[in-house]
């Protein structure tokens, strides 16, 4: 593979992480009156004095100050996919799924919500992305796999979610649902590792916030980022 495609698909990370924190903008609200008290302040998404259901309607100064770290990690994400093993046609797919994650990330690490027109445009994006591909390489069974991929997450997602004291939302069920799609276009390992490492990226993010005293124990942290870096780091191992 020449240099030129990793390149250019960084270059194109680079630009969707500098939009990210503005479109993040549109969908950031105060966190539910119910979680505030125990939010992570880890972001400042929301103007002082924003209630629940307020949506901001320009770029806030957050915005402008994550747009360079945002684009760093644009295109470290975008790179990585580009010379990811596996993704080949399926390229475009993992991109745009990426691009809107990275608005998610964003989203989740200021208000502890997964808007729900991000995540479906997101599984929109995976679903158009891989059918395009199975159909480029004339293998429409290789749909089986995201689909068997997206069912298991969810189950898996869901099923966690039910248990009692379980701090997992449905945004996060959703999502992992979402990101099953393109697990499991890369296999069966792959899916299985991109369903086991978010919780191990989550909980050393959790000791190490503790260890800093940024945190307590009963403070609510967002899984999304999480579970977007477990996708992303399952993809690149192949």
């Amino acid at each position: 593979m020449s240099a030129g495609l990793p390149i250019s698909v960084a270059a194109l990370g680079a630009a969707a992480g500098t939009v990210a924190p503005w479109l993040a903008t549109r969908f950031a609200v105060a966190p539910p009156e119910s979680t505030a008290a125990t939010a992570a302040p880890l972001a400042a998404a929301v103007p002082a004095g924003a209630g629940p259901g307020t949506t901001p309607t320009r770029p806030l100064p957050s915005a402008r100050r994550r747009a360079p770290t945002c684009a760093v990690v644009g295109a470290v994400v975008f790179g990585g996919l580009g010379v990811a093993p596996g993704v080949g046609a399926a390229l475009p797919a993992f991109l745009a799924v990426a691009a809107l994650g990275l608005v998610l990330a964003v989203v989740d690490l200021g208000c502890l919500r997964l808007p729900d027109p991000l995540v479906g445009a997101a599984a929109l994006a995976a679903v158009a992305g891989l059918v395009a591909a199975a159909s480029v390489a004339g293998r429409p069974d290789r749909l089986l796999g995201p689909l068997a991929g997206a069912a298991l997450s969810f189950t898996g997602y869901a099923l966690l979610a039910l248990l009692p004291g379980s701090r997992l939302g449905f945004g996060d069920v959703k999502l992992a649902a979402v990101l099953g799609l393109p697990l499991g276009w890369l296999g069966w390992p792959t899916l299985l590792t991109g369903l086991v490492l978010p919780h191990a990226l989550h909980g050393l993010a959790v000791l190490g916030l503790l260890a800093a005293r940024r945190v307590r124990r009963d403070t609510l942290l967002p899984l999304g980022p999480a579970l977007l870096a477990g996708t992303w780091i399952a993809a690149l191992l192949g």
